[in-house]
Parts: C-alpha cells; structure tokens; sequence
C-alpha cells in the first residue's frame, strides 16, 4: 500500500518542534537543511522526530492542521514525542 502523503515533526535547534506537510520527505528535509523553509532556516541543525503517512491529503492536512492547534500540540508532546 502507498501512502504518498506525510506530516512531519522536526525538532529545531532552538528546541522548538515544527509540524509540515508534504507529498515528499526526502526532497522536504533537504529543503529544510539547505534553509529554504522560513520558519527552520535560522535554527538549524532540525531533526525529524515523527512522520505519519495517509492514504490521501485531506486525511494529513486534516491532522497537520490538529497538531498545530492547542489540544494538538498537547497530543504531540504527549504521544508522538
């Protein structure tokens, strides 16, 4: 079964986690340790920590959007960290 589509949890070097989405990882981590994503660009080293592959983009974005919401970012740190 292919899962094309992820949600990624970085760890940056400021210790702070960033949440993305992408259709893919590798090229996305590449792009995140070369400094082209804003928000990584001046805390690097970043770490992936958690992916989570899904069958189809709403499901991810869907679950992307979860974890950057309060109650999220609570399951994050509890369960996927």
């Amino acid at each position: 079964m292919d899962l094309p589509f992820g949600v990624y949890i970085l760890k940056c070097s400021n210790g702070q986690h960033y949440t993305g989405y992408t259709e893919n990882i590798d090229q996305r981590l590449i792009a995140h340790q070369k400094g082209k994503v804003n928000f990584t660009k001046d805390k690097l080293p970043v770490e992936l920590v958690h992916l989570s592959l899904f069958p189809n983009k709403k499901k991810a974005c869907y679950f992307e959007r979860h974890l950057k919401s309060g109650s999220g970012a609570a399951f994050r740190n509890k369960r996927l960290l």
